[in-house]
């Protein structure tokens, strides 16, 4: 029998933020995510759903206690009340991998909404970064994308 997978992961503090997301069932995905990893879950902005959504609450199941979750009106706020943190911006219009930086405890990893993407203003920041995929294609699962970016800053700080 295997060992429970939290005492298998050295957990790393990360601070994963959705920007105006609008589909619930990928707010809730992360959300169980973040209560497996200990992430803490910030949710700036105007969301696209209620958080009492059915939707959103069937996709966290059970795990919404279990989720430091944050809800903060702007980004604005956000970034002035983590002044000596790092903020990383995941876009498809940077050419540089989210592999090419060494994240440590505390950073913030933001991602846009699922439709349009983060603005303009965290796009062109020395911090954007990207996942690589295939030419041609448009942009990963946002779930997805917060897992494949989650698990490489617990990787790096020591699975």
């Amino acid at each position: 029998m295997l060992p429970k997978a939290e005492s298998c992961l050295k957990m790393a503090k990360i601070n994963i933020v959705l920007y105006e997301p609008e589909i619930p069932q990928n707010t809730g995905n992360i959300a169980r995510l973040c209560a497996c990893t200990g992430a803490s879950l910030y949710l700036v902005g105007k969301l696209g759903f209620s958080l009492s959504s059915k939707y959103t609450k069937r996709a966290g199941l059970d795990y919404w206690d279990s989720v430091d979750l944050h809800k903060i009106e702007s980004m604005e706020e956000l970034i002035s009340a983590n002044k000596d943190a790092n903020f990383y911006y995941l876009t498809t219009k940077t050419k540089r991998k989210y592999t090419d930086v060494q994240f440590k405890d505390g950073d913030f990893i933001v991602f846009g909404p699922e439709t349009r993407g983060l603005p303009d203003i965290y796009v062109k920041d020395k911090n954007a970064l990207t996942i690589p995929m295939k030419e041609g294609q448009r942009s990963l699962n946002l779930s997805n994308s917060v897992a494949i970016v989650a698990y490489e800053v617990i990787r790096q700080n020591g699975l």
